[in-house]
């Protein structure tokens, strides 16, 4: 669990607003420990369960608070001016007043919709030119709509245990027709529930399910992802999954790809976060046993070794939570750019100095070797503040590239010329 800045309280399991305050109070608190290997704790978690294991080398952390309005245009032009780029890229504003901006889709039309995050319970559609982009709320009252994906003119939008289709979405933008449940086999825990989706060119949509604890022998039914087929049938096809906000599937491959948040309340620079590749299916990623792919767990590690799971194909770095993640398929990026992976890393809330809050590329070649440098910094304030949090990228039809802002509730774009 990498952030938890709620603007509101929201149904059963939620975190209340009063959790909010523990980053300036938790310091005059005695240290919190749940136990969270049990149902009542899964299904009716404590306000501020995200600090149950809290450590004493690091107590008084907690996840900063959202600003209450999404930035102005003139803040937002402030802080793209401190966003430092490779050479020959630019950054603007693309839409701005999108509150708690999650994860991005294409409709056919050129329509971008956008999820959200806690305190809004809304989808949104951005309409119209560069430089004059509508913001529409399309779909209200949801719990935590985070995901969204489009496919053969549907919308499909995931909330915390059900995935809907809304038919012929771009259509009817102003009078959204009701949602159909595609999948409901979907437990209803708040924590770490939040999720993204990813199709594959079958049709088959990728959905991670996070364990409603930081660490824990979670219930048999999260800690994984899964393919959900279009019959609403589903397999598992990697398992031992922290939280994953995030993947794509190569399109050179086929393979499923995904980003995961390590666990919090060990060190400032352990574990590290990591980027997955799924090389068959059922594929046991190693929680809560072993972390970032060869440091075992010192409570549940005990009488197992991390070879027994898959390593990561990268580690991200402790802390900095990347969430959506995209393969650049677009022309417009120089040609080295093709098929390389940005990652939209949201940024640490359980470290005394702040990393992340960044966009990443990885270079991915045919036989899934990475490695990653900065692509897009500047969002981090000094050491424990931001100007913004990025949490998707998107590619556009022209190849420019979209990100989502959460925390300034906003889409920028980065577009390259010569």
């Amino acid at each position: 669990m990498k952030r938890f800045g709620f603007a509101a309280a929201v149904a059963v399991g939620a975190i209340a607003v009063a959790a909010l305050g523990w980053s300036a109070t938790a310091g005059a608190q005695d240290l919190k420990h749940y136990d969270s290997n049990n149902k009542e704790f899964w299904t009716h978690p404590p306000d501020d369960w995200f600090l149950g294991d809290e450590t004493k080398g690091q107590k008084g952390l907690a996840p900063p608070a959202n600003p209450p309005t999404p930035a102005s245009m003139a803040e937002l032009q402030a802080t793209l001016a401190k966003v430092k780029l490779p050479k020959g890229f630019k950054i603007e504003v693309y839409a701005a007043n999108v509150p708690t901006a999650r994860q991005m889709a294409w409709g056919d039309k050129g329509t971008l919709f956008v999820g959200s995050w806690f305190g809004t319970g809304s989808v949104f559609a951005v309409v119209g030119p560069m430089g004059h982009k509508e913001v529409k709320t399309i779909i209200k009252g949801l719990t935590v709509p985070t995901g969204v994906a489009f496919r053969d003119g549907a919308l499909f939008v995931v909330d915390i245990s059900k995935i809907y289709r809304y038919e012929n979405a771009e259509a009817n933008l102003d009078h959204m027709p009701a949602g159909t449940v595609v999948y409901d086999d979907m437990p209803n825990y708040i924590p770490h529930g939040w999720k993204y989706l990813a199709f594959d060119k079958e049709g088959r949509l990728y959905v991670p399910f996070g364990p409603p604890c930081n660490e824990c022998l979670p219930p048999t039914n999260v800690s994984q992802i899964r393919r959900v087929y279009p019959g609403g049938t589903a397999e598992v096809i990697a398992m031992g999954v922290r939280n994953s906000v995030g993947g794509d599937v190569d399109p050179r491959t086929g393979d499923y790809w995904f980003t995961e948040n390590a666990r919090d309340w060990i060190s400032d620079d352990l574990p590290s976060d990591k980027l997955n590749h799924v090389t068959r299916t059922a594929e046991d990623f190693g929680y809560p046993y072993c972390h970032q792919g060869d440091l075992l767990d010192p409570k549940f590690g005990k009488g197992h070794s991390c070879k027994e799971f898959a390593p990561p194909a990268l580690k991200l770095g402790a802390h900095v939570a990347p969430l959506g993640m995209k393969f650049y398929t677009g022309n417009q990026f120089p040609a080295e750019y093709k098929n390389n992976i940005f990652i939209a890393e949201h940024g640490s809330w359980n470290r005394h100095k702040y990393q992340g809050a960044r966009i990443e590329r990885v270079i991915v070649d045919a036989h899934g070797n990475a490695k990653q440098e900065d692509f897009a910094t500047g969002w981090i304030k000094g050491d424990h503040d931001y100007y913004g949090r990025p949490d998707d990228v998107l590619v556009a039809p022209d190849g420019s590239l979209l990100v989502s802002d959460d925390w300034a509730g906003a889409i920028y774009r980065i577009s390259y010329s010569k």
